[in-house]
């Protein structure tokens, strides 16, 4: 059983290599595919690139449920998986909006599952003690294979046509599946994957007891009690405040780079993908080795600061180069933002059983912000220009690093033990 969990626990790395393009479907790529090739207006672009966020509104909280009752996670994502590759394949081969629209939808509602299941996955797995750890480590891979999906995706689009990066997304549905299924499912704690019970690493029980209590196998807690839960609340508004600043500026700097170099605009999209993903990396394997014994918050707290700052570099120049270095701040933030969340949810949620449900409930948030953001910004583009777009969201950036700042606690059990979750009551 030891060899089977280890070999599951080293199955997590290839997974999340091959998955990471494909959560959130052919990405970008889709806006520039659609200003080009199909000669869209930035309204229509911006609807279709939200329609996954819209789709996730509805879904992604009962699939968080769905996950935190489902005994077979490795099946949920292959099921995603398959819905994905269809969906890209059918995108290609009909011209009809439509077909665009409804490929966007089916995709946001597959996508829905992929978070939710890898973080289960990696806690039923490993355990709260080796959570952080684990889930750095998953997130470098997940870098490293959009580093991998980006250069290839740009080589193909540049060399062959773009057609092919949604073949290519269809490729590694296929990888990320074969790598789950390497998964032993008797290897994950399904009780501990929901975070209903601790494991007997788990750093609270460590700590004096007479001040930290670790949560133990107990009722799951209630569905109006985790969504009253102020901590919750306050946490939601602050990332979803984040991620409405932050969903349409990568696709904003695709169209600019494809209006000035329109046959290059594949390659330089790639690079701005991966000068991000290649800051991912070594920022998410820091924020792993601290997170365990450093507070959350302070280190969550540069993630929301960069933001602001990159939506005003992106006023000060047109040129390719400068656009595309200014991803580092991009990749800062979003290695931080990928692992933080998670673990913040999971400190939230410790002995409620509704660890899942809350990842749902708040990806739903997300949604929203991802989905009134890119809709807003590209109407806001395509009547004021791209300098008021993204100043606008540079605003709702600052806004958003003041909220984190003000109303967000710490959620390390550690570090401030009176801050965890009220024991579920049935």
């Amino acid at each position: 059983m030891v060899a089977d969990k280890r070999r599951s626990i080293r199955a997590l790395a290839p997974m999340n290599l091959f998955l990471a393009d494909v959560r959130d479907g052919v990405g970008p790529y889709l806006a520039i595919y659609l200003l080009t090739v199909r000669h869209w207006q930035p309204g229509p672009i911006g609807i279709a690139m939200s329609l996954p966020g819209l789709v996730a509104v509805l879904l992604q909280t009962p699939a968080g449920s769905w996950v935190d009752n489902s005994q077979h996670k490795r099946r949920l994502l292959v099921l995603a998986s398959a819905v994905v590759a269809v969906s890209c394949l059918v995108a290609v081969t009909f011209v009809s909006p439509a077909i665009i629209y409804a490929t966007q939808a089916l995709t946001g509602a597959a996508t829905t599952i992929y978070a939710p299941v890898v973080a289960a996955i990696t806690l039923g797995l490993v355990g709260h003690r080796r959570f952080a750890q684990q889930t750095g480590r998953n997130e470098a891979f997940n870098h490293s294979g959009n580093v991998l999906a980006a250069m290839l995706a740009g080589l193909i689009g540049y060399y062959w046509r773009y057609e092919g990066i949604f073949y290519l997304v269809a490729a590694m549905c296929v990888l990320g599946s074969w790598s789950a299924l390497r998964i032993d499912p008797a290897a994950i704690n399904n009780e501990l994957a929901r975070g209903q019970s601790a494991d007997a690493s788990d750093p609270a029980a460590e700590n004096n007891s007479a001040t930290v209590s670790a949560p133990v196998a107990g009722p799951t807690a209630g569905i109006r009690q985790m969504l009253a839960n102020p901590r919750i609340l306050r946490f939601a508004v602050a990332v979803v405040l984040f991620h409405f600043a932050n969903a349409a500026m990568l696709p904003l700097v695709g169209q600019k780079l494809a209006l000035s170099n329109q046959k290059a605009s594949a390659l330089f999209m790639s690079a701005c993908i991966i000068v991000a993903q290649l800051v991912m990396v070594p920022v998410a394997a820091w924020v792993s080795r601290r997170a365990p014994e450093a507070g959350r918050k302070p280190v969550f707290l540069l993630a929301f600061a960069v933001l602001p700052i990159r939506g005003v570099l992106y006023t000060l120049s047109n040129n390719a180069f400068f656009l595309v270095s200014v991803q580092v701040l991009d990749g800062l933030a979003g290695g931080i933002f990928g692992v933080i969340s998670v673990i913040m949810i999971a400190d939230l949620t410790r002995g409620t059983g509704r660890f899942n449900f809350v990842q749902g409930a708040i990806a739903t948030a997300l949604g929203i912000g991802a989905a009134l953001s890119t809709v807003g910004a590209g109407y806001l583009v395509q009547h004021f220009g791209y300098r008021a777009g993204f100043l606008a969201l540079a605003v709702v950036a600052t806004v958003a690093l003041g909220f984190f700042w003000y109303c967000v606690e710490e959620t390390n059990p550690v570090l401030a033990p009176n801050q965890l979750p009220e024991p579920a009551t049935s």
